[in-house]
């Protein structure tokens, strides 16, 4: 028998030497996948790989996982291509599951504990961008074995991949009215829910927390694929732990997209708790925050109305679209969608207003590159500002007033101003500007932190709009200031203001690590590590690698904000989690 399918390194070393001392062998087994993925002619391949699949489930020999794990790896490097789709193989998963579930004997015999995790990854690798293998998917009975393996029949192990499987046949539109008419709608999103809350403690209990000869060997040998070691299986625990949550995120996000079951994923503790799912540093297709699901939730009236009755869910959408984590848009559309709203608008104003105001200058193009996103900003921001102006409506927090009046002064009437100023009064107020920076600079070698502030503050607003650099180092240089004084939420908002005119193709590093440094004084860990990996970045991104050096302090904040951020909060292993969450930091290059 030979095979000439690709053999990729995901085939762990044990089976894949079974394997090669198979192919050594001239196969007499009748319906040998192998042999037949070699028939050279197309009828009769397809014929005999239509009766493979139809038997496949009713073996019992010890060739069967490996098998399993070769048509995983198929399924997993060509997704879209539709032949085994349309010879069965869906149905064939499908009872594999369920005879892992029905017969645990058989599940315990030899390597048959490995089977309902491919069978479940060989479906949603197929239903992963196809439409038409979705509905087959379904049409072949894939939703009962799954939904046992969402209830958590087997492990936390085969509850990953049933969530993906499940969450990419909720994707397409045609299969989810499938899903949501066969099976208990509010089940599947409690279950979602459920998971997605609690399979941090489940994962830490069930594996990380166990010493490493009682942990379950088939999960130890799945997670590694025969690479041996503590460190590895600890690494790949929370990332597979991650990508729990992130799936479970992803399938109630199918339901909020749609605007199905809202007010029950609305309850007001899963709201909460949303706000630390964050999905991992990095921004990938497996990785699904707990903010992509509140912006969804924010599509829908009853959404809104919901997450604008949670003061810690608002609080946390505003730190995030302040900072440089990869769902900062998501949180900033997030608010524009409450803001927008005349229902939450009065709810969340006081409380978004001082945050989103040091946005207004963003410039990330939106709509079809007419308009930035501070503009848009500004502009659903003073949509009211004229029957303020006016006393016509009075808003409750002074200093939410006072913000609206200093972005109206900024986008609006500085503008102006600017448009009508003379070449010589702009060269005259750039002589200031610089006098006004220079005795500022003084002032602030001299420890007189104070008297610096006001400098800058003048120099600031005798700047013109378009003067930038000038602009995003007094911004820069005064957050430096406020960071002496403690004042750590005037540095980030000045350094904001500073990241925003500097853009996110070249953001100013110094304002990247004094705002890490603001955060830092905060304990919001998590904002702290993004602007501290993005200062490194900026620092090394133009060298050649042999000449990085990082700084020590970089070095020593990126530690300890790594630590802090342990996907495990305190239950870390043997004290490795900074070990565990280094491998989830990825710099730029």
């Amino acid at each position: 028998m030979s095979y000439n399918i690709q053999e990729t390194s995901q085939i762990s070393p044990i089976m894949s030497r079974r394997y090669k001392s198979q192919t050594e062998l001239n196969c007499r087994r009748s319906g040998c996948l192998f042999c037949t993925m070699n028939e050279p002619d197309p009828t009769t391949r397809r014929s005999r790989l239509t009766k493979c699949f139809s038997q496949l489930h009713l073996r019992d020999d010890e060739d069967l996982v490996i098998t399993l794990s070769c048509l995983w790896n198929i399924a997993v490097a060509q997704p879209n291509d539709a032949e085994f789709p349309s010879l069965g193989v869906f149905k064939c998963m499908a009872k594999l599951i369920e005879r892992s579930i029905n017969d645990r004997k058989w599940l315990s015999r030899g390597k048959n504990a490995y089977i309902p995790y491919y069978a479940a990854h060989i479906i949603g690798s197929y239903t992963m961008n196809k439409p038409p293998h979705a509905e087959i998917a379904i049409a072949s009975g894939v939703l009962p074995p799954l939904m046992e393996l969402l209830r958590g029949k087997i492990s936390w192990v085969e509850q990953r991949v049933a969530v993906r499987a499940l969450g990419h046949l909720a994707s397409h539109r045609r299969t989810f009215k499938a899903i949501i008419t066969t099976h208990d709608e509010e089940g599947i999103v409690n279950l979602a829910m459920n998971i997605a809350s609690t399979c941090l403690d489940t994962v830490y209990t069930q594996f990380l927390s166990l010493k490493g000869y009682k942990r379950v060997e088939y999960h130890r040998e799945l997670m590694t694929r025969g690479h041996e070691g503590l460190e590895m299986e600890n690494k790949k625990a929370e990332e597979w732990a991650s990508q729990l949550q992130s799936w479970s995120l992803y399938l109630l996000n199918c339901f909020a997209i749609k605007k199905k079951s809202v007010n029950l994923i609305c309850k007001k503790q899963f709201l909460e708790d949303l706000s630390g799912m964050w999905g991992g540093l990095n921004n990938h297709q497996n990785s699904f925050s707990g903010v992509c699901l509140i912006r969804s939730l924010c599509l829908s009236k009853d959404g809104r109305r919901s997450i604008a009755m949670s003061n810690k869910v608002i609080q946390t959408l505003c730190n995030i679209s302040r900072s440089l984590d990869e769902w900062q848009y998501k949180a900033i559309e997030s608010i524009l969608l409450l803001l927008q709203d005349q229902e939450t608008r009065f709810r969340v104003m006081d409380l978004v207003v001082p945050f989103v105001v040091d946005l207004v200058e963003l410039k990330i193009i939106k709509r079809g590159g007419t308009t930035t996103f501070g503009d848009i900003i500004t502009r659903v921001l003073l949509q009211d500002y004229g029957r303020i102006k006016y006393g016509q409506m009075i808003m409750k927090s002074k200093t939410s007033q006072k913000a609206l009046e200093e972005v109206w002064n900024l986008k609006v009437e500085r503008r102006k101003r600017d448009d009508m100023m003379s070449e010589q009064e702009f060269s005259e107020r750039k002589v200031m500007v610089g006098m006004l920076k220079a005795e500022g600079n003084k002032k602030f070698r001299s420890g007189d932190i104070k008297v610096a502030v006001a400098k800058y503050t003048k120099a600031l607003e005798l700047c013109p709009l378009k003067m930038k650099r000038e602009r995003i180092v007094l911004y820069s240089n005064r957050a430096q200031c406020y960071l002496l004084l403690r004042e750590a939420e005037l540095a980030i908002s000045d350094t904001t203001r500073a990241l925003c005119l500097s853009g996110a193709m070249n953001p100013h590093t110094k304002s990247l690590w004094r705002r890490s440094q603001a955060y830092d004084m905060l304990k919001m860990a998590r904002q702290s590590l993004m602007d501290c990996l993005m200062f490194i970045n900026g620092r090394t991104k133009f060298k050649p690698k042999r000449h990085v050096k990082i700084p020590f302090y970089a070095v020593r904040m990126l530690n300890k904000q790594i630590s802090a951020t342990s996907l495990f909060g305190t239950s870390s292993v043997n004290n490795e989690a900074p070990t565990i969450m280094a491998s989830r930091v990825q710099f730029r290059k």
